[in-house]
């Protein structure tokens, strides 16, 4: 049996699970049957179908398998391209992260859940994979994001990154290039209570149904079908989304005309035209690489192991 060592950075999203070069949808369909259309992945006697419907908001993403089988997805498709034989155990380096709010409490359990699993054998399109977790390492998300620009930012005594993600909004301090742990947060102000709040009331006063991707558009300006009405009350709702936002963080004691505001996530990458608009933020950076939390965790990863665990 051979072995051929890899590193898969994960960034395991509410929304969205990232790699380096993949992102999909936090969620899956399982079935005993095999597929009739489209990509699968076979695990232990069940088909795995990646799906637009993504898992409900877990905080502890280690309470049942359903982010380890994403994790298989995700290690499928970083591979789908390379030459395996079959007799190839891939043994993985896993760089993973967790929110900075979440990371004191939760680094090690999330890290011990991938851990002592042995080889695990499936199928992705058909093709076998054998994978054996090897090392595994949890970083603080945003703060590797933010070192993806390190170049950028390094002569900042004060850096404050904002992700706004699908469920959360998170936030942290970064001094002299070091995290402060100490002035850090992570609120339910993501980008999915905001869809949900304008569906809602598109629903009850006009009645009509828009999807999440619906309002996407709309935001992007995009060639939309919808009465110019609908189009006003979902920007007026996405300013006062991104003025509240703003309005909390301040709250919590950050200044952001001062210093260096990083924004990262794709929920800043949708709204950037509003972030961009506003005259409560001093000099700003948009991360516009969805991918680069998990891009991240392996620039990190790497610097740990060239000093030494």
């Amino acid at each position: 049996m051979m072995y051929q060592n890899i590193t898969v950075p994960i960034d395991h999203g509410n929304r969205n699970v990232k790699t380096e070069n993949r992102i999909f949808t936090s969620g899956y369909e399982v079935s005993d049957c095999k597929p009739a259309l489209g990509e699968y992945l076979y695990y232990q006697g069940h088909y795995y179908t990646l799906s637009c419907q993504r898992i409900p908001y877990m905080r502890d993403k280690t309470v049942d398998e359903r982010f380890f089988i994403l994790s298989l997805f995700a290690i499928a498709l970083e591979v789908r391209d390379r030459i395996i034989t079959a007799d190839t155990i891939l043994r993985v380096d896993l760089p993973i992260g967790l929110p900075p709010k979440h990371y004191g409490s939760l680094y090690q359990k999330f890290e011990e859940y991938f851990q002592n699993r042995g080889v695990q054998k499936f199928y992705y399109e058909g093709r076998e994979l054998k994978v054996e977790i090897n090392e595994v390492v949890a970083f603080p998300q945003d703060y590797a994001a933010a070192m993806t620009q390190y170049k950028e930012i390094k002569d900042y005594a004060k850096v404050i990154t904002v992700d706004i993600g699908g469920v959360t909004l998170d936030y942290m301090l970064i001094r002299n290039g070091q995290p402060d742990v100490s002035v850090c947060d992570s609120l339910e102000k993501g980008v999915i209570p905001l869809y949900n709040k304008v569906i809602s009331r598109i629903r009850n006063e006009y009645d009509t149904l828009l999807e999440e991707i619906d309002v996407d558009s709309i935001i992007q300006n995009k060639k939309t079908y919808f009465q110019e009405e609908i189009i006003n009350i979902v920007k007026s709702e996405v300013k006062i989304y991104v003025d509240d936002i703003l309005g909390t963080l301040r709250e919590s004691g950050l200044d952001l005309k001062t210093g260096c505001v990083v924004f990262i996530g794709g929920g800043a990458k949708l709204l950037r035209t509003y972030l961009e608009e506003s005259d409560r933020i001093g000099h700003r950076i948009f991360i516009q690489d969805i991918c680069a939390n998990a891009k991240g965790y392996g620039l990190l990863y790497q610097i740990q192991k060239r000093k030494g665990r």
